[in-house]
């Protein structure tokens, strides 16, 4: 008999398909991610912490998983959904197959459910919870559980790093403070000249200037931003001291340092296709996105920030820079490469930043 798999949603519904990845069977916030292709980086960005992740695309797995592109050393997100799961990767980089750095991980799965359905199902009520069961018995009682699970909300002390590191680079010096940072952020960073320690998440203003940096990067990460007030008092405290580009979750607490407020939306932003236009130069970028907050326009009228980008989609800020100091951010993720340079750019801008910032002291200081 083949074993089956249950996807169970807090509303009652369930999916019937076949194991996927490991038998620890997780629950969490059910999300969709309309990106063809790019599955070991979703499944390895520490934004997707907790939540378990539905690929809309109908084939994920075929070019297997290699060592190099993971974004994080772990994956934590609690499940991955799919219609068909590849059992034959190909490519010359292949080292594992999804099947097997998903069961490596204690990450579990179910292939063959109807992915259409449960992403429409999403867009329609917003997210929703969700679990697994291989016992069709016990499908009821855990949609029942569901109802009333409360998830953990400390996601970004669970993935940030708990000691200060540094990934060598050649001129500017930049601290990187880790929510949960994807690995190509450094690598950007290194591939053009700098410097990166990476800090914990909860690290001061006090202790980051004792570092000296030309400038400051917040990280992207998971969860809700107004649960890091730790940090929102850090950028408060540093602003102006200090050039910073903020992505993503550091984009989100930026705008709460300046006195913005957030909100959760329906079903987010998450996948590689999402069109963003610059409003300075009028530009539109095909962006990676993952978030599933966003900062309320109206809330910055009355702060020294100023919108740069809006995602075409929805309207929703997606870019933000200060009226008068050296500090910009924008949602989506330019690293990602989805365009694949469409958002390059914004990396040049803060090291010209940087480099403006510190010719100006030396000038002030003459």
């Amino acid at each position: 008999m083949i074993q089956k798999r249950y996807l169970v949603l807090e509303d009652g519904s369930y999916y019937e398909g076949y194991p996927l990845g490991s038998d620890q069977l997780k629950m969490g916030e059910i999300v969709f991610n309309t990106a063809m292709t790019g599955y070991q980086e979703t499944i390895s960005d520490p934004s997707y912490t907790g939540q378990i992740i539905t690929f809309t695309y109908p084939l994920i797995g075929n070019y297997g998983i290699n060592r190099d592109d993971f974004e994080s050393l772990v994956p934590t997100l609690n499940g991955v959904v799919v219609k068909e799961a590849s059992t034959h990767p190909s490519n010359f980089r292949m080292q594992k197959s999804l099947h097997e750095v998903l069961n490596e991980y204690d990450v579990p799965g179910v292939y063959g459910v109807d992915t259409r359905s449960i992403t429409r199902k999403i867009r329609q009520y917003g997210v929703l919870k969700a679990g697994f069961t291989d016992d069709k018995d016990k499908v009821e009682s855990l949609a029942e559980t569901l109802k009333t699970a409360a998830f953990p909300r400390d996601e970004v002390h669970t993935v940030s790093t708990k000691t200060p590191y540094v990934s060598t680079g050649f001129d500017l010096s930049v601290v990187l403070v880790d929510f949960g940072k994807k690995q190509n952020i450094v690598r950007e960073l290194n591939a053009r000249g700098c410097n990166v320690t990476v800090v914990p998440y909860d690290t001061s203003a006090e202790e980051i200037i004792r570092m000296a940096p030309d400038g400051l990067m917040l990280s992207n990460g998971p969860g809700d931003p107004e649960e890091v007030q730790v940090a929102i008092e850090m950028i408060r405290s540093i602003l102006g001291k200090i050039p910073f580009f903020g992505i993503c979750l550091g984009h989100q607490l930026f705008a709460l340092s300046q006195g913005a407020t957030s909100f959760k939306m329906k079903f987010g932003h998450r996948g590689a296709n999402h069109p963003v236009k610059d409003l300075v130069t009028g530009k539109i970028a095909l962006t990676s996105q993952n978030h599933g907050y966003s900062i309320d326009e109206d809330s910055l009228k009355d702060t020294d920030l100023e919108v740069t980008h809006i995602a075409l989609n929805d309207g929703t800020v997606e870019g933000l820079r200060h009226k008068s100091l050296p500090a910009f951010s924008v949602q989506y993720h330019p690293e990602a490469s989805p365009g694949p340079t469409d958002s390059n750019y914004l990396f040049d801008q803060f090291i010209d930043m940087m480099n403006e910032f510190k010719a100006k002291e030396r000038t002030t200081n003459a």
